[in-house]
């Protein structure tokens, strides 16, 4: 009885453990994963800023904004600044990623260079 009694509390004590380390994995694991869903909010967002920035400054934009209204324009660039930020994170691995959260300089340059890579397939594939 006594050996049943042991090993049943032997057992019990592994279970809560078991419990207990999963839990710990868990929430690391949600920190984690909102640390990522953060960084990678802010990442859309510098992606969108610069995405309306550039399609300002392209003369195809500057000719077709003439005959739209200011909410007609606001639409066009949600929508093709929308593509270009969901297109984002295929373009960058997570080591750029990595480097942009740490440094200003190479964040505005991958963002730069994410948006030149998805700017005109969006644009092209919105204005249709």
């Amino acid at each position: 009885m006594k050996k049943l009694f042991a090993s049943s509390i032997v057992f019990a004590t592994f279970v809560l453990a078991g419990c207990a380390t999963s839990d710990m994995n868990t929430n690391a694991g949600t920190a984690i994963g909102s640390a990522n869903e953060i960084g990678m909010n802010i990442f859309k967002a510098a992606i969108d800023k610069q995405c309306r920035s550039q399609i300002e400054k392209q003369n195809a934009w500057r000719i077709a904004s003439v005959a739209m209204t200011d909410a007609q324009e606001e639409e066009i660039k949600g929508r093709v600044c929308g593509c270009v930020s969901e297109q984002a994170p295929q373009q960058v691995t997570l080591v750029e990623l990595g480097n942009a959260a740490i440094d200003a300089n190479y964040r505005t340059q991958l963002v730069t260079k994410v948006v030149a890579k998805t700017l005109q397939s969006c644009y092209g594939s919105t204005v249709k």
